[in-house]
C-alpha cells in the first residue's frame, strides 16, 4: 500500500508555438528535387535547424519528437522520432514516436504532443512530418482489409482522394469547376507574390543534394509552383478522375516530397528559456465525415474546435486552409459564408501551387500562419485546417501574442 498521497494532476498550461520551418518542396517523380534524397534526412535538417535558430535552448531539455509519414517504411519508417532525432544529434535520452493521420499527421503529432505540455508531463517537444511521395507514393504495398468493400463500409473509389473531389462537386452543384479553375490560379498567383515579397524565404532550410549523375546541388527554393498560370490554360487540362469531370491538375495539390517541423513549449518554459512565443495554441478538434466525401472534413472540425473554444467564425482574422484541391477549399468556404477571394484565406497562396507532402503539410500551414500573426497584429485568432483522406479534417486555433488583448506569462499559476 503505498504510504504518500499521489501528486495532484496539473493545471492545463499555456502551449505555444516557438518557432517552424520546411524544406523546400520538390516534386515527386524520377527526376525531381529529392529523386536521391532519403526522407529522414530531409526531416533532419528540419530539427538541425530549429536548433540552430535556438541556441538557448539545450538540447536535453527537449521532451519529446514526434514525426509523422502517412507511408511508414522504407526511408520513412522505422519510428521516424527517435531514428530522426538520433540522426539530428539529440541526446539519446530524448524520446521519439512516429504518427499517422495522413495528410493530418504533421498536425496530430502537433496536437498530441502539445497536449502532453498542457498536462504537464511535457515541457518542450519537436514535432514535424515528412512524406517522400517520390519514394512512397500514397497508398503504395497498402492492403486495405477486403471487409472494407465486402460489406460496403466504404464505396469502392472512396480510397482514390481526387475522385472524393469529384464527389464533392456533385453533392454541391453551386462548387463548380469555374470557382475552382478560378481558385487554383489565385494560389499560384498569391504563392508568387508572396515569394517576391521575401515571405516564403524566411522559412525554409536549404537541403544539400546529390545526383549521381549531375554531382553535388543545393535545394533553395520551391519546385511546384508554376506562376503565371492562368484560367484559360487551366480549362485546357484533362479530368483525370473522371471523363467530363472537373478536377484537373491546375485544381489540385502536385505529388510532392519535403519535411516540416517545429518547436513547441509550455508558456512559462519559454519565457524561463527566452524562446519567441509565436502563437499560443487556443483549441483543436478533429472529425469524421463519409470517407467519399472527406474534403468536407474540415467544416465539422472546425465547428468543434470554435466551440470548444467559445469563438465564433467571425472571430477569426486570418486562415490556412489546406488546397488538397481547391473544391475543398470552397466547399469550406461556403459552410462559412466567406467569399471565395476572402483576403483573410491562404494569404501565401496554398499547397496548389507549393505542393502537398502529406504528413508534413500541417506544421507548414502553423509556420506560415505564425508569419502572418507578426504582420497582422490586429488579428487576435487564426486557424489552421485541412482535409484527411478515409473521411477526417482537422483544426487547430491559435492566438496572436502580438495583439494588444494577448497576455504573455507573467509568472506560474497559483
Amino acid at each position: 500500500m503505498p504510504t504518500t498521497s499521489p501528486r495532484p494532476a496539473a493545471l492545463v498550461r499555456r502551449v505555444v508555438f516557438v518557432d517552424g520551418v520546411r524544406t523546400p518542396f520538390g516534386r515527386a517523380r524520377k527526376d525531381g528535387l529529392y529523386a536521391h534524397t532519403r526522407a529522414d534526412d530531409l526531416a533532419v535538417k528540419t530539427v538541425r535547424e530549429l536548433l540552430r535558430r535556438h541556441p538557448q535552448l539545450a538540447p536535453e531539455r527537449i521532451d519529446e519528437v514526434a514525426i509523422a509519414a502517412t507511408t511508414q517504411q522504407g526511408d520513412q519508417g522505422l519510428t521516424l522520432g527517435r531514428t530522426v532525432g538520433v540522426l539530428a544529434g539529440l541526446p539519446r535520452t530524448v524520446p521519439g514516436y512516429a504518427i499517422d493521420r495522413m495528410c493530418a499527421g504533421g498536425m496530430t503529432a502537433v496536437t498530441s504532443t502539445a497536449a502532453a505540455i498542457g498536462f504537464g508531463a511535457q515541457d518542450v517537444a519537436l514535432a514535424g512530418g515528412v512524406e517522400h511521395m517520390g519514394h512512397h507514393p500514397m497508398g503504395f504495398e497498402a492492403d486495405p482489409n477486403p471487409r472494407f468493400l465486402s460489406e460496403r463500409l466504404v464505396a469502392n473509389d472512396a480510397l482514390n482522394m481526387g475522385v472524393t473531389a469529384e464527389n464533392l462537386h456533385d453533392t454541391f452543384p453551386a462548387l463548380t469547376r469555374a470557382r475552382a479553375d478560378a481558385y487554383g490560379v489565385a494560389s499560384q498567383d498569391k504563392y508568387a507574390a508572396a515569394l517576391a515579397a521575401g515571405k516564403i524565404d524566411p522559412d525554409l532550410v536549404p537541403v544539400a543534394l546529390r545526383d549521381p549523375e549531375n554531382g553535388w546541388g543545393l535545394a533553395t527554393a520551391d519546385e511546384p509552383p508554376r506562376p503565371g498560370t492562368t484560367v484559360e490554360a487551366i480549362q485546357k487540362l484533362p479530368t483525370p478522375f473522371r471523363a467530363g469531370g472537373r478536377v484537373t491538375a491546375g485544381t489540385a495539390a502536385p505529388l510532392t516530397d519535403g519535411a516540416a517541423s517545429c518547436l513547441l513549449a509550455a508558456e512559462e518554459t519559454a519565457a524561463e528559456l527566452g524562446l519567441p512565443t509565436r502563437m499560443r495554441m487556443v483549441a483543436f478538434a478533429y472529425a469524421g465525415v463519409e470517407p467519399e466525401i472527406m474534403g468536407i472534413g474540415p467544416v465539422p472540425a472546425t465547428v468543434k474546435a470554435l466551440d470548444r473554444a467559445g469563438l465564433s467564425i467571425e472571430d477569426i482574422g486570418l486562415f490556412e486552409v489546406n488546397e488538397a484541391f481547391a473544391v475543398q477549399v470552397l466547399s469550406f468556404l461556403d459552410a462559412f459564408g466567406i467569399a471565395d477571394d476572402d483576403p483573410r484565406v491562404n494569404q501565401y497562396g496554398g499547397a496548389i501551387a507549393v505542393g502537398h507532402p502529406l504528413a508534413s503539410s500541417g506544421v507548414r500551414l502553423m509556420t506560415q500562419l505564425a508569419r502572418q500573426f507578426e504582420e497582422n497584429p490586429d488579428v487576435r485568432f487564426g486557424l489552421t485546417t485541412m482535409c484527411v483522406g478515409l473521411g477526417q479534417g482537422g483544426t487547430v486555433i491559435w492566438e496572436n501574442p502580438h495583439h494588444a488583448d494577448y497576455e504573455p506569462f507573467e509568472g506560474k499559476t497559483k
